[in-house]
């Protein structure tokens, strides 16, 4: 009854309505809003910042200390107001800063405005300073090569690990006398971080397909494979124009999978997803990849093939051994155990065994012969005994002689027997 006629408004969603209902939820909202508390709980810092408050409005906060790892909770501290001021745009300040992350590659971005002549510094803060009961207004670090830049867009990887969070910002400056602080954005990189496709590449032999995979960032990227802990989903059809084949997947931990049991003269396509289980994080799906298997070959000229194949190969080789084999024992046989013997008298009359050709021949000995021929005559009973011959004879001389040599032996064998008959 108090309200004016001025007063009345028209709900949104309910002009002209052909029924007899309205449903006027929003509104009794957006009134309860303007009119009445609602209560909103954070998680803070010792030393923190809320963002986001609406200009020229009275805000009321109390705090309580709490212990997660005990379960225990303190009582709430007194209650204090504050009001904000009137909400002025500043042009300079950097907006809707958001952090874009694949494959542990981050990028920082923000809007902006319609200001010339404006630099921005990009800002980043360790998250354990917030932790301390302390002031940390001096421990903001700037972040290489995102100095006194124009560009609306910072990468940030290069101050990146994965023990602990960040907390960045953006100063935008003009000349030297002004500048403007965006609001924090946090970033916890392995949380903040998305999947992106893994690589895929494919291959065959005889009836398996062969999948292999490229962990996201690459092979080198170890982060990605290592504290992920990462899985993949594989999805593989065949494709056919004539008819509709059900997809079929599989899931792995390995880079490398195999589907057996594909048929000859067929197109199959995959595609692969990287998933972790611990972050419950899943990446995009890798492009298409398509291949076709080659016509078939009946399994026993296949084996037939594989066994003529492998019995040329033992021939190739077993061929030139087995000659060289045989030639070796011939020599070393002809060497050492002939096949023939000499005759008697010319191995020596059994003394000395025949000799190889290719084996060096003893000294032979000598033998010393002398021959007498005696005369007697009819002249004074005397006996004249005629001229000797000596000679040296070996093995193979074949009973000829010689009296050339040793002419003082044959005079002393000469005077001995002169004696004798005497």
């Amino acid at each position: 009854p108090e309200l004016e006629d001025t007063g009345w408004q028209e709900l949104p969603g309910c002009q002209a309505v052909a029924g007899t209902g309205c449903d006027f939820s929003s509104a009794i909202s957006e009134y309860y809003d303007a009119h009445y508390v609602r209560l909103q709980s954070k998680t803070i810092f010792p030393v923190d910042t809320v963002d986001d408050l609406a200009p020229d409005s009275t805000y009321c906060f109390k705090v309580q200390a709490n212990l997660p790892s005990e379960g225990k909770q303190g009582l709430f501290s007194p209650i204090s107001c504050v009001k904000t001021s009137q909400k002025v745009n500043d042009l300079l300040c950097a907006t809707n800063l958001s952090v874009l992350a694949l494959n542990m590659k981050f990028h920082l971005l923000w809007r902006a405005q319609e200001h010339q002549g404006v630099n921005y510094n990009v800002q980043y803060l360790l998250g354990f300073w917030k932790k301390l009961n302390d002031d940390y207004s001096d421990k903001w670090l700037s972040v290489p090569r995102c100095e006194n830049i124009t560009s609306t867009w910072c990468n940030f990887s290069s101050i990146i690990t994965t023990t602990g969070f960040y907390y960045l910002r953006v100063q935008a400056r003009e000349g030297h006398n002004k500048s403007c602080f965006s609001r924090e954005v946090k970033v916890d990189p392995l949380k903040t971080n998305e999947i992106g496709p893994p690589g895929v590449r494919l291959d065959l032999s005889d009836t398996l397909l062969h999948i292999i995979i490229s962990p996201p960032g690459g092979a080198e990227e170890e982060v990605m494979r290592d504290h992920y802990d990462l899985s993949y989903r594989i999805l593989y059809w065949r494709n056919s124009s004539s008819m509709e084949e059900e997809v079929k997947h599989k899931e792995v931990k390995q880079t490398i999978a195999t589907v057996s049991d594909v048929s000859p003269s067929t197109l199959y396509c995959v595609k692969v997803q990287a998933f972790s289980e611990p972050y419950n994080k899943s990446g995009a799906y890798s492009q298409q990849e398509c291949i076709h298997t080659p016509a078939g070959t009946s399994l026993p000229l296949i084996i037939f093939g594989i066994f003529m194949g492998a019995l040329l190969l033992v021939l190739l080789v077993a061929t030139p051994l087995v000659f060289l084999l045989y030639q070796a024992y011939n020599k070393i046989k002809y060497v050492f155990f002939p096949s023939c013997q000499p005759p008697l008298n010319i191995e020596g009359f059994g003394a000395h065994p025949f000799s190889s050709p290719y084996l060096s021949a003893a000294e032979e000995s000598v033998e010393n012969c002398c021959v007498i021929e005696s005369m007697v005559t009819e002249e004074g009973n005397q006996i004249v005994f005629a001229d000797y011959k000596h000679s040296k004879q070996s093995s193979r001389d074949s009973g000829n002689y010689s009296n050339d040599d040793n002419t003082s032996g044959s005079k002393e064998s000469k005077e001995t027997l002169e004696k004798e008959v005497v």
